[in-house]
């Protein structure tokens, strides 16, 4: 009962949708700027980089969305008067051995399947270490990249997912929308710019895989993993000039981009799998009901709670 959670706070349509509203409207500013730019994005970023250094563009990047994360925890708790807990999960508690579970899993396929790719096609791929340019970077990717991912689980999983459920008083609305609003989100990276939209394929695909693995789980840990894990070992392992994280990683692909096969393995393949393994091992039943069927109303869930806790 993930979604009813939100019962637990003070109620109104208008606390949920200035969040989101904003932040949409921001992405949509930012995208029409960037259609209409004479400047690419992929050179708008190689200008900032040359002038500011990669690390400290990093940093620009990320911490606006750090910061996002405490104003949401932050409405949260002053506006909603809800616990941070009842936002993070349906459990008496935040079960940390799931994040770090679901983080561990992501993190080393993420580095089987970079180092696959590099094995199959070295041409492709340059070592590109440096120590203290690398140290630097993970530094920085080890404090913020976890807060920019916390704030987009947290602002789209948790706050929005809550907010519509509740809303629509079931849970493929809520299922649907956010999945498909945080691949859009992405629209205005340069990886769009470089291979066309079909890489929102893999975007709206990651989104409903970790709206999925939220409903099931009646809780946001998993995703919290998972996306922390997907965007840290990611930065510290592989860069390339068209991405919207360039960093000082291990390796660096030079090859021309092309809109291929990596896009469709991980939403086809390799998510169905990590649904199976979690499916397995936090025992998870009755799929139909917790991802399409219904929202309890707010005295349901009482009776419920009660029920519950006897």
């Amino acid at each position: 009962m993930y979604i009813e959670q939100g019962y637990k706070g003070d109620l109104g349509l208008w606390k949920y949708l200035i969040i989101p509203g904003c932040f949409i409207g921001l992405m949509v500013v930012n995208y029409i700027a960037i259609l209409f730019s004479p400047v690419s994005v992929e050179d708008s970023m190689a200008q900032m980089i040359n002038a500011l250094g990669s690390n400290i563009v990093l940093i620009l990047v990320l911490a606006p969305l750090a910061v996002g994360l405490f104003v949401v925890l932050g409405w949260t708790k002053l506006v909603h008067s809800q616990t941070i807990t009842s936002l993070t999960t349906s459990r008496k508690k935040i079960d940390w051995k799931r994040v770090f579970f679901a983080f561990a899993i992501w993190g080393l396929a993420t580095i089987v399947l970079t180092f696959v790719g590099i094995y199959l096609s070295p041409e492709d791929y340059v070592f590109n270490f440096k120590l203290v340019p690398f140290l630097s970077l993970a530094v920085i990717g080890i404090v913020l990249i976890p807060l920019q991912t916390s704030f987009e689980e947290y602002l789209f999983r948790g706050h929005m997912m809550q907010g519509l459920g509740i809303a629509t008083k079931n849970r493929w609305v809520p299922l649907i929308v956010t999945s498909v609003l945080f691949g859009l989100m992405h629209l205005g990276n340069p990886e769009v710019e470089k291979l066309g939209y079909g890489i929102m394929i893999y975007y709206i695909g990651t989104g409903f895989f970790l709206g999925i693995i939220t409903l099931m789980d009646e809780g946001l840990e998993l995703a919290l993993g998972f996306h922390a894990a997907n965007n840290l070992i990611g930065a510290l392992l592989l860069t390339a000039d068209w991405t919207a994280f360039q960093t000082n990683s291990l390796y660096r692909d030079i090859s021309n981009p092309v809109l291929g096969w990596d896009v469709l393995v991980p939403v086809f393949i390799i998510f169905p799998i990590l649904l199976i393994i979690f499916s397995k091992k936090y025992g998870w039943t009755d799929w139909k009901q917790k991802l399409v069927g219904k929202v309890l109303s707010k005295e349901e869930f009482l009776i419920e709670e009660i029920t519950q806790n006897g």
